[in-house]
């Protein structure tokens, strides 16, 4: 591994001289104001309006032949009123009837379409953009960071029209001003690019020329000038709601609180206005976000929290001003936020316990009293990022013993957000800063053990020079919590440190603690673009102490990371590829204490051939590792390495059949563990409105050291591990039918199956011993009796007839199956009606058999929980 570093190092250093891209000059498009009509947009664009402005074209490839002439030409015109942008676009096309139109949801565009992006602020680095597809499919974005992030959850009020002829196809767009947010100067000029995708040759082509390794997306956008003494008025928009849900499930006898139905009606507001030309207020009353999809199922044999992605439309728009990533990239570590939203409105922290004969109700999700968010960008490049959020107090229902109380799972929760960032030298220099903080109202006991207040801060620094190309990167982060003692006791104990490891030498644990501080960061250089080579090389950090799980997201703390990343791209058609990018990383990793935790680096290969199929490969390298968290809170147990490798096939995805295949594959050293994980899918469009696909996956983990158990015996604790071999098996069904733009219908159905085996128990002997085999003992059969009644395994050391210690049967058969059915219909512009069916059937038992046939069968049998869901919303603009 220290050859590969050092190999990495001079990759990173001696490739830095290859010579960029050169870039052409800026395009200039004026525009005019409509003199004395606006035009209609109906797609035809033969207003007599239209004559006052002339086309503008000369588009040029971006992909596959960069820098070429498009096969076909492609032109538009721009106007304007005192209210609104109008754009109209011509796609000339030699062969209309091989246009392909496609009709899906908005923001999916499939087939042909065009695309306008208006930097509006002129700030080189925000940009607002607005596409369709010929079927009349919108898809709306917000980018920000120079095209580094991409906000789809934006959808903007505005109006366009398609229509096919015998020259090609043509769009007609009209865009209020109030859906963009500008400067308020008397002359106005603006960040123009447009481009198309001329779907059956996969051809992108752009008027202001890119090229595809160019340090950044919008800063290189042509002008739109010509704009002159527009306002964008004041938005205030009100969408109130109401929602009917039925649920129907088992009822359970004797149980109050599971009669097998349950009725429930809501009623909620979301709003927006626009406080000033460039600041805008969301927020959001008593929220409802019951058309959402569920997360996927998964069964987590790791200490690591799953990190989920959210869904939910009033978190998703805007998030990229509050993202507040520690490290950038991917890979575990780039999960590390200090804003990770999933946590407002997450379950209740505390699950009360009961008594033979009593039942509780435990709420599922704390509810969202109500929340706001302010966001936009000043004139002089400061970016701003608010929202506050108060979940409620939620209880507890007891019943069944003759008597009915309550108990206090979650206490009364105020979360809060400030992000602020500051662009200099055109956005090649940003200054920024972000602050957290969550208050808990806790006056019940048994809460004791959360925080009642968490705060973070960060700071981050980039500047980038010669024309974006390279770059430094800086962001440190700090937190402090306090609470009760039990409360900082429990986050010194926390799988995410387990101060308590009897061979931790620069930790410990001090349980008259009512606070804790710490701190992490990034700080990385690297040449992000301009040329076929991009690198990186840095270092990023997490101390003992950091915690940010109140509001934020952590993996792992205690650990130090340094990496050295390569990519060199062929981005020109070459032998028998349209493009091709080569990876090579490194990585090495330490405690706070300077001791080596972890070492690995890969190589991967992704390149697309010129029949549009494409292929993914590569390899890994694992070695040792030292683990904090593998034996629950004792000590650091020596892991061997592996060999990792991965492949991906992906088909022609513009057919109308395509598939997919591939699969990732680790081997342990010394046969210490073998996952394999296989997948594959399909996707078919028997017509224009409807896609199919089916994504089906296997995987094996037979590992011969999985934690079962920590047994106390006396003042000694014994660490239990056992072999254990589990299959998963899962099927992602998606259907989608777009019976107009605005109306669809989408099936969403997930089965899953994961069972495990446990065998051959163990016990540690010498984590850290030289030979895997010394680290642990097995334990032999004669020591061990299974009381099949109780599920429970017994185990008598010295065989003496007596018990020492017990532990219930580990083995485990996982069934889950969730479903959503969702018709949507925007029946006018921001209104929509949802009607949605969700099930969800879940079961555990100890079986640890693996059958398809049986476990789909004993999977259908268990009983549904179906939610039936009407929602109805109307967008009132003042």
């Amino acid at each position: 591994m220290k050859k590969l570093a050092l190999f990495m190092v001079c990759l990173f250093l001696g490739l830095m001289v290859l010579n960029g891209t050169s870039f052409q000059g800026k395009k200039i498009y004026k525009t005019k104001k409509v003199n004395p009509h606006s035009p209609v947009i109906d797609g035809k664009i033969d207003d007599p309006a239209w004559q006052g402005v002339s086309w503008s074209g000369d588009f040029i490839q971006r992909r596959p032949y960069e820098g070429k002439v498009p096969s076909q030409k492609t032109q538009f015109k721009i106007l304007y009123d005192d209210q609104n942008l109008y754009i109209a676009l011509r796609a000339h096309d030699n062969h209309p009837a091989k246009i392909i139109r496609r009709l899906a949801r908005r923001d999916t565009l499939d087939g042909d379409w065009m695309e306008v992006n208006i930097d509006s602020y002129n700030d080189n680095r925000t940009a607002f953009s607005f596409a369709v597809n010929v079927a009349g499919v919108k898809r709306d974005r917000m980018i920000t960071n120079d095209g580094g992030n991409v906000d789809e959850s934006w959808d903007p009020i505005w109006k366009v029209k398609t229509r096919i002829d015998d020259q090609g196809w043509i769009a007609e767009m009209r865009i209020p001003f109030d859906q963009l947010r500008f400067s308020g100067e008397t002359k106005q000029m603006w960040g123009l690019q447009m481009t198309r995708y001329l779907f059956r040759m996969e051809e992108e082509s752009t008027w202001q020329f890119i090229p595809k390794n160019a340090p950044g997306w919008v800063h290189l956008f042509g002008e739109l000038h010509g704009l002159q003494n527009i306002r964008s008025k004041r938005i205030l928009e009100l969408l109130p709601y109401t929602v009917g849900m039925a649920e129907r499930f088992s009822a359970e006898e004797g149980n109050p609180f599971s009669t097998g139905s349950l009725n429930d009606m809501k009623l909620g507001l979301d709003g927006k206005i626009g406080l000033t030309r460039d600041l805008t207020l969301d927020f959001t009353v008593n929220p409802d976000f019951g058309q959402v999809e569920a997360d996927p199922s998964e069964v987590n044999l790791t200490t690591y929290e799953t990190f989920f992605e959210e869904k939910r439309p009033f978190f998703i728009e805007g998030r990229d001003i509050l993202n507040y990533r520690i490290m950038t990239g991917d890979g575990s570590f780039a999960y590390d936020n200090l804003f990770y939203s999933r946590r407002i409105g997450s379950s209740p922290h505390y699950y009360p316990e009961t008594q033979d004969g009593e039942f509780v109700d435990v709420p599922d999700k704390t509810s969202i009293i109500g929340a706001f968010k302010i966001t936009g960008k000043t004139k002089n490049g400061l970016s701003i990022g608010i929202l506050d959020s108060v979940t409620s107090k939620e209880s507890a229902e007891f019943g069944g013993l003759g008597e009915h109380f309550t108990e206090t799972v979650e206490p009364l929760t105020n979360y809060f957000v400030l992000r602020l960032q500051q662009d200099y030298r055109g956005g090649d220099t940003n200054l920024g800063g972000i602050i957290t903080a969550t208050h808990r109202d806790i006056n019940d006991p048994q809460l004791n053990f959360l925080h009642r207040g968490a705060y973070t801060g960060g700071l981050d620094l980039t500047h980038a020079w010669k024309d974006k190309t390279y770059k430094i990167f800086a962001r440190l982060v700090v937190s402090h919590v306090y609470g009760d003692r039990e409360a900082i006791l429990n986050t010194q104990e926390s799988p995410l440190r387990y101060f308590q490891r009897p061979d931790a030498t620069h930790v410990d644990v001090d349980p008259e603690r009512t606070s804790l501080t710490g701190h992490g960061g990034t700080v990385y250089f690297g040449k992000s673009g301009n040329g076929s080579l991009r690198f990186s090389a840095g270092v990023t950090w997490r101390s003992p102490e950091l915690e940010l799980n109140d509001l934020g997201y952590l993996r792992q703390a205690d650990v130090i990371m340094q990496w050295v990343w390569a990519n060199y791209r062929i981005l020109k058609p070459t032998w028998i590829f349209r493009d091709i990018s080569f990876n090579a990383n490194q990585w090495r990793g330490w405690d706070f204490s300077g001791e080596n935790i972890f070492d690995g680096g890969n190589i991967g290969i992704y390149g697309q051939f010129k029949n549009y199929w494409s292929l993914s490969v590569g390899t890994s390298r694992q070695d040792e590792s030292l683990s904090s968290t593998a034996l629950r809170g004792g000590p650091s147990l020596l892991y061997p390495g592996g060999w990792g490798s991965w492949l991906g096939i992906y088909s022609d995805n513009r057919k109308d059949l395509c598939f997919r295949a591939g699969g990732y594959m680790f081997w342990g050293d010394t046969g210490s563990r073998r996952y394999k994980n296989y997948w594959t899918g399909l996707t078919f469009r028997p017509n224009s409105a409807i896609t199919v696909s089916v994504t089906p996956s296997y995987s094996l983990n037979e590992n011969l050291l999985q934690y079962v158990s920590t047994v106390e015996l006396g003042s000694e604790n014994r660490y239990i591990f056992a072999t254990i071999n589990q299959k998963t098996l899962a099927l992602t069904f998606r259907l989608n039918f777009s019976i107009t733009p605005d109306l669809s219908i989408q099936f969403y159905a997930q089965p899953y199956i994961s069972v495990g085996g446990y065998s051959q128990f163990k016990q540690i002997a010498n984590p850290r011993a030289t030979q895997f085999e010394d680290r642990y003992q097995l334990i032999d059969q004669d020591q061990i009796g299974y009381d099949a009644v109780d599920n429970i395994y017994h185990f008598d050391d010295d065989l003496d007839g007596s018990i020492d210690y017990s532990i219930e049967n580990p083995d485990f058969k996982f069934l889950e199956f969730r479903f959503n059915l969702v018709l949507r219909w925007e029946y006018r512009p921001g209104s929509t009606v949802y009607l949605v069916w969700s099930q969800g059937r879940t079961d555990c038992t100890e079986d640890a058999t693996f059958n398809i046939g049986p476990g789909m069968r004993d999977l259908f049998t268990v009983e549904p929980h179906n939610v039936f869901l009407v929602k109805f919303t109307y967008r009132f603009n003042f």
